[in-house]
């Protein structure tokens, strides 16, 4: 959850802006590679993004399959290396701005051994990098 003193429509479009999504993620090297690649995504689009975590490379598609402009939207990967990775992003209105509140599910791929990850390292790294990156748009 991250608070803001900007209201939910300017939080909402910089949730979904490619090219600050990129910024805030400078660290793993993350650039959008395919689909949309710049500007703000919306209904249906897709973008692949290219990273690297945990010193490894991967590349990941999503869509958003699912858009309430300016309190809800929905992305999800549909080719990359999780079994599944469901990401809602929620923004309301505060006194002071408004909240952005991320809720994500994902599987690990490998079964039991990807379970295990998950638990020990991968819940972990995507709360501190959602966390990150919602600092990072409430500064900007």
């Amino acid at each position: 959850m991250t608070d803001s003193a900007k209201p939910v429509g300017e939080m909402f479009d910089l949730a979904r802006n490619i090219d600050v999504h990129t910024e805030s993620q400078a660290d793993a090297k993350e650039e959008a590679v395919g689909g949309v690649t710049s500007g703000l995504i919306g209904l249906g689009d897709d973008v692949t993004w290219r990273a690297r975590h945990f010193g490894i490379p991967f590349t990941l598609t999503s869509r958003v399959t699912e858009f309430e402009a300016p309190h809800r939207f929905v992305d999800e990967q549909t080719r990359g290396p999780f079994a599944t990775f469901h990401h809602e992003h929620l923004f309301q209105p505060t006194a002071e701005g408004s909240v952005m509140i991320d809720r994500i599910h994902l599987v690990a791929p490998f079964g039991p051994l990807g379970r295990v990850a998950e638990r020990l390292v991968l819940a972990r790294y995507l709360r501190r990098l959602i966390t990150e990156r919602g600092e990072f748009l409430a500064r900007l």
